[in-house]
């Protein structure tokens, strides 16, 4: 009898297909073999210490043991403001324009979740963060996608985006109500510049859609690169929101601490189901992640520089054991190509045996959808010399495809 019953959303999402790089790791690691990890976003380091100091002593405190705000403690949602001021030079009102989130995961749900009738459209580049994508799956909506495309520096082909944006724009039905960008981008890495959200800004008003803009990596920029936010766009906060994070940036990926801004119709919308959600994340991180934000700019700068010699350490090794990679301008991974002699593998069967030949888990890109197929994501999540380790490991793993 129950076995009818139909949990129509759940039927609608696919297998988690990292998943299966996952299963292979653990079993590996159980059997007590060395596992050079670069498949997940996990940031490896500590947070700054003061942050952690600004935890201790804010948990000792009994007035902090209750229920908190659904919303966000009005000094963080202040100095995310403040934040983008220095940042951006971007003005956003803490009461009006902004509501913290348990990462930008959690808040990228719910923020579509609030905002999404049944039967809505959304259009999703691919390759894409899956979600991105699967949020609005989630909730009864639909997806159009079309592929990014970009060049060697991992620069956003502008042209080719809009031109595929009109075309999904025209051809789907109903006409889509949100468009999804993320910049840098995951997992490809790829960039756009403030030109970009000037044509996309303009697009969105003359064809009535919401913007939906991650800028999870925002602080991790290379070289002359700076990562802009769509807000510095005069008039874009009448058509976007973005979405942003403490997890990379700050080391704090397990504290779960993100934050949605622009749009004050959009972001009523999500403090109200988060009212009726949830009760807020624990006062002392949020109290923590204020520090962070007023304080840790310099330690943002440490985490940037160790990620981008890592970037380095990688390109370098990897080139010499036969794998030629391209460095990016931003984020904490590299969007690889499968070697030419592995190419017939696709994607998630290269991971498959690069895991168990060489010890070398990274994520598959079909992961992210059909047009990663012939890439696999490396986060730069293992120190240097893990890096070179793994380097050794993989040129052996390459002379058996030489045969």
């Amino acid at each position: 009898m129950f076995d009818e019953i139909v949990f129509g959303k759940i039927n609608r999402l696919p297998k988690y297909l990292f998943s299966a790089i996952n299963e292979i790791k653990m079993q590996m690691r159980q059997d007590n073999q060395d596992v050079i990890d670069f498949s997940m976003g996990n940031p490896s380091g500590m947070p700054p210490k003061i942050v952690i100091d600004k935890l201790c002593e804010s948990a000792r405190k009994p007035k902090n043991q209750g229920y908190s705000v659904s919303k966000g403690i009005y000094k963080l949602r202040l100095a995310l403001c403040d934040w983008y001021k220095r940042r951006f030079n971007v003005t956003l009102d803490p009461n009006l324009e902004v509501c913290v989130s348990m990462g930008s995961k959690e808040g990228f749900v719910h923020l579509v979740q609030a905002i999404t009738n049944v039967g809505d459209c959304a259009i999703v580049p691919e390759p894409a963060y899956p979600i991105h994508y699967h949020a609005f799956i989630i909730n009864g909506a639909n997806v159009s996608t079309f592929p990014i495309q970009y060049n060697n520096s991992y620069e956003l082909d502008e042209n080719a985006f809009f031109t595929s944006l009109q075309n999904a724009l025209y051809e789907t039905f109903p006409k889509p109500k949100f468009v999804v960008v993320n910049f840098p981008h995951n997992p490809t890495t790829v960039i756009a510049y403030k030109s970009f959200y000037e044509k996309l800004v303009r697009l969105a008003k003359k064809e009535r859609f919401y913007i939906i803009s991650d800028i999870a990596y925002a602080e991790l920029y290379f070289d002359d690169f700076k990562t802009p936010s769509i807000f510095e766009v005069k008039g874009a906060k009448d058509v976007a929101v973005e979405t942003y994070t403490l997890s990379k940036s700050y080391n704090m990926a397990g504290w779960r601490i993100g934050f949605v801004s622009g749009n004050k119709k959009i972001i009523a919308a999500l403090q109200k189901i988060k009212g009726w959600i949830d009760y807020g994340i624990y006062t002392p991180i949020q109290v923590a992640a204020t520090v962070a934000l007023n304080k840790c700019d310099d330690d943002v700068l440490k985490i940037r520089n160790m990620y981008e010699k890592r970037i380095d350490v990688m390109i370098e090794s990897f080139k010499k054991s036969g794998w030629e990679l391209y460095k990016p301008k931003a984020s904490m991974f590299i969007w690889a190509k499968i070697p030419q002699q592995c190419l017939h593998l696709g994607s998630l069967e290269f991971s498959k045996r690069l895991l168990q030949e060489a010890k070398i888990a990274v994520s598959p890109g079909m992961g992210f959808g059909k047009a990663g197929d012939e890439y696999v994501r490396i986060a730069l999540i293992e120190n240097e010399k893990r890096i070179r380790q793994a380097a050794k490991n993989l040129k052996k793993f390459l002379k058996s495809f030489d045969n």
